[in-house]
């Protein structure tokens, strides 16, 4: 028979499809099931109205079939068929869907059916893994078989057959190996067994395989020396019903946590589960999981976030990233829906104005979710605040701050008075008549930050401080700037807004000369030698002058370490302290003496700080000089 030629410019598009369009060989495989999928849903729609074709929905399934010696992969299902019109018009156009305009009919008619396949390319994606394919096909209705072949741009050929019963066989010869490529993979049992589980397990129809396995023989079964024997079985390779597609009421917990355990490899169950069906302007079921403990990858590039895509049961892609925010980065799970519009393949979607419509409204129902969370059921939590309260801090401080109003009742923060977590509406419904700012403090823990002398005052006053352990701490609350219109203040700011009791004798004498002398002997070391308002038994503090934070030098240094970032030093005496007097009256008496103070107390100050001494050797011998 003559070869006969694509509709299209076949040759230039086939060789896109199977170069370019798909990036992984092994997708083929669910074109193919999901295209079976589709005849099988045109003949059982039929059969609703067809008493003759006596079959029912339990009759229909899709088959594959290995065979190593002829190097072929066998596709069946006993769908709807094609007949010669069929075959030139769906197989000989490239991108030419009948499975679209069977649904255009359908659509027309007003009736309701769920076809996968929405654009004619699928098919050609075997062209990846195959030399040569045949498909042998019967139709509904008609008593002529026909067989289609083509061994790829160069063209197909269409006769006449023998089959018995309808449907379609689709047989895949397989390439011969490279040095790049093993096409052998698709001829082993378990790697066809994975990939039906991975992109075809819920196709409502089951797909069968027979399965080589192993037994005793039952001769030597009670023998100290067993035989075996090979022998075959037919399996239903996927489950068919998502558990997701199942009303919630008929799902325990455990069964959610089975899933979730087993869909993305978690040792622990999940905090919170979430389960949403959505009717209206888009339409989708998602299941979504919080985790309760932190990825062992989840802070580096490594780290793949986004959510698995289905679409109608089919596999788009494991990692969906537009369907969830950066600071939601941490929720795991599936998202079903047939509102996608989908552009040649399923792997490059088009992501219009559904898929960020799906994407808002989880982004709405996480919040809420955690918000519920945060209430109802705080110590749990508090338990995943502890794996992923870093994320919801980054998300108050990236893009500008532009969710800090959604995040920001979410955030928790160690308080000084409480001895435990806080949210920032706690802090302010417990805030004095008189107190003007939320104050916290920064450390390295909270034992360190307990020690700081910048505390002292607040806490003498019984002032409630946040402590801020992480680096990110200091940057979430200047994102935030202020909450229900009480600002941030840093224990460590000029001015808190309170008066210090204990220096106001002090602060009448002229301080002037001991602050110079200090000014003077440090030099470039610290930008201002200035008598502190907050100081109450410790003799010296720094504090930081300029937007740059000592916690913010340290961060920044210690990503990049070339980086020269540096807050300018503040030095802060506390004219009471018998330290400070001594260093003044040693300037009549021992100037150098008095300067060897302002250098020790300087030292001193950095090391509360946490701020790294520059010569750590010539400070020790300085104190040693002065003992």
């Amino acid at each position: 028979m003559a070869k006969m030629q694509f509709k299209s410019e076949s040759k230039r598009l086939l060789d896109l499809m199977i170069n370019s369009i798909y990036t992984h060989k092994e997708i083929f495989l669910r074109e193919i099931i999901s295209n079976a999928s589709d005849a099988i849903d045109k003949l059982c729609f039929i059969a609703l109205t067809d008493d003759k074709l006596g079959m029912t929905r339990s009759d229909f399934k899709i088959e594959l079939k290995l065979d190593k010696d002829a190097r072929t992969l066998t596709v069946s299902d006993n769908g709807i068929g094609m007949d010669k019109d069929d075959l030139e018009n769906n197989l000989g156009t490239i991108a030419s869907s009948g499975s679209y305009q069977f649904k255009q009919q359908l659509e027309e008619k007003q009736d309701d059916i769920d076809i996968i396949g929405q654009f004619g390319v699928g098919f050609y994606s075997a062209f990846m893994v195959a030399k040569e394919i045949t498909v042998i096909t019967k139709k509904y209705g008609s008593d002529t078989a026909y067989k289609w072949q083509s061994s790829g741009a160069d063209g197909y050929e269409i006769e006449e057959c023998k089959k018995d019963g309808l449907g379609t066989e689709i047989i895949i010869a397989l390439k011969d190996n490279t040095d790049e490529e093993n096409y052998d993979e698709f001829l082993e049992q378990y790697r066809i067994q994975s990939l039906v589980k991975k992109y075809s397990d819920y196709i409502r129809y089951p797909i069968n395989m027979e399965m080589k396995k192993s037994r005793v023989k039952e001769e030597t079964k009670d023998s100290d020396k067993p035989e075996y024997e090979d022998y075959y079985e037919t399996e239903t390779l996927n489950s068919m019903v998502p558990i997701w597609q199942r009303p919630k009421k008929d799902v325990t917990q455990e069964e959610y946590d089975k899933f979730y355990q087993e869909k993305f490899f978690a040792m622990d169950k999940p905090v919170k589960t979430i389960v949403t069906s959505v009717e209206g302007v888009v339409t989708y079921k998602a299941l979504l999981y919080i985790p309760s403990s932190t990825p062992y990858d989840y802070y580096t590039k490594e780290y793949k976030k986004g959510l698995q895509l289905y679409s109608s049961g089919v596999l788009i892609t494991d990692n969906c990233e537009e369907l969830v925010p950066e600071h939601f980065r941490f929720v795991k799970g599936i998202v079903d829906t047939a509102d996608l519009s989908l552009n040649i393949s399923r792997e490059m979607l088009q992501h219009d104005r559904h898929l960020l419509t799906i994407a808002q409204n989880l982004e709405k129902k996480i919040q809420r979710e955690l918000t519920s969370m945060l209430s109802g059921d705080r110590e749990n939590y508090e338990k995943f605040f502890k794996a992923f309260g870093r994320q919801l801090k980054y998300g108050v401080v990236s893009d500008y701050g532009m969710h800090k109003d959604e995040l920001q009742d979410l955030l928790l923060f160690y308080s000084s008075t409480e001895k435990k977590l806080v949210t920032l509406s706690e802090y302010v419904d417990r805030m004095k008549e008189d107190q003007k700012f939320i104050y916290f403090a920064t450390g390295e823990n909270a034992a360190a930050i307990d020690a700081l002398p910048q505390t002292e005052l607040l806490r003498s006053k019984g002032f409630e401080i946040l402590y801020c352990t992480e680096d990110v701490d200091e940057f979430t609350l200047q994102s935030l700037m202020m909450y229900k219109e009480k600002r941030f203040c840093s224990a460590t700011n000029d001015d808190l807004g309170i008066e210090n009791d204990e220096q106001k004798d002090e602060e009448k004498k002229d301080s002037t000369a001991l602050l110079t002398f200090v000014k003077e002997t440090l030099g470039d070391k610290v930008a201002e030698v200035t008598a502190s308002k907050k100081l109450v038994s410790h003799p010296v503090c720094l504090t930081a002058k300029g937007g740059i934070s000592f916690e913010m030098e340290k961060y920044f240094n210690s990503v990049q370490p070339d980086s020269g970032m540096k807050a300018q030093r503040v030095l802060e005496l506390n004219l009471g302290h018998e330290a400070v007097k001594t260093m003044e009256s040693l300037i009549q008496t021992d100037v150098d003496k008095a300067r060897k103070y302002a250098e020790v107390l300087y030292c001193q100050a950095l090391l509360i700080a946490g701020l790294p001494l520059e010569n750590p050797s010539e400070y020790t011998d300085l104190v040693c000089s002065l003992i």
